[in-house]
């Protein structure tokens, strides 16, 4: 059987501890989500292909009258992990709307770039400012560690990135309405 990159996710998050589909998602949204985003509609689905294929066993944990089932990693899904984590890796992909915009903004004379760039900065502020709370929060151990890092400086470079290139447009924009 195949693995999604979602079904790495939720072996990873297990390795780190029992959990319920729930408590995966909470985990992701607070950690990989700002590079590897994982869905409840993705992560459930996942959870019951996992469990057929004896990766990971759930236990049935009823709390205040809703189902709950706690997931841990079998021996088996173990090996899968650490397989998968010994491989090179295959996805180095970056969807960006904002650099989608950018790319097409020709479209309509360049009118809409300075905004886009605008835009695209304040979103990466703002998840800089998150991942620094999550690093006020008390930093993750471990590798997890180095990924915050990593996700802090990429996002501010891209951040001053944007700012430096809006700056340049507008300085362009102004050169070129003096020459004509």
């Amino acid at each position: 059987m195949e693995l999604t990159k979602t079904a790495y996710v939720i072996l990873g998050m297990l390795r780190l501890g029992k959990r319920t589909g729930y408590e995966i998602k909470s985990l992701v949204d607070v950690s990989t989500r700002f590079f590897w985003a994982a869905s409840y509609g993705q992560i459930y689905p996942e959870l019951r292909r996992l469990a057929v294929a004896g990766l990971i066993e759930g236990e049935p944990r009823p709390q205040g009258g809703r189902k709950r089932v706690v997931y841990s990693l079998t021996p088996a899904g173990r090996r899968e992990l650490r397989t998968w984590l010994d491989a090179d890796p295959q996805v180095f992909e970056l969807r960006d709307e904002g650099l989608l915009k950018l790319f097409f903004a020709d479209a309509v004379g360049g009118a809409s770039a300075p905004e886009t760039l605008a835009a695209k900065r304040r979103h990466h502020e703002q998840v800089v400012e998150r991942l620094r709370e999550v690093e006020r929060s008390g930093a993750p151990e471990g590798y997890a560690d180095l990924v915050l890092h990593y996700g802090i400086e990429f996002n501010q470079w891209i951040a001053d990135w944007c700012e430096r290139t809006r700056l340049a447009l507008e300085e362009d924009g102004a050169r070129d309405r003096k020459v004509a």
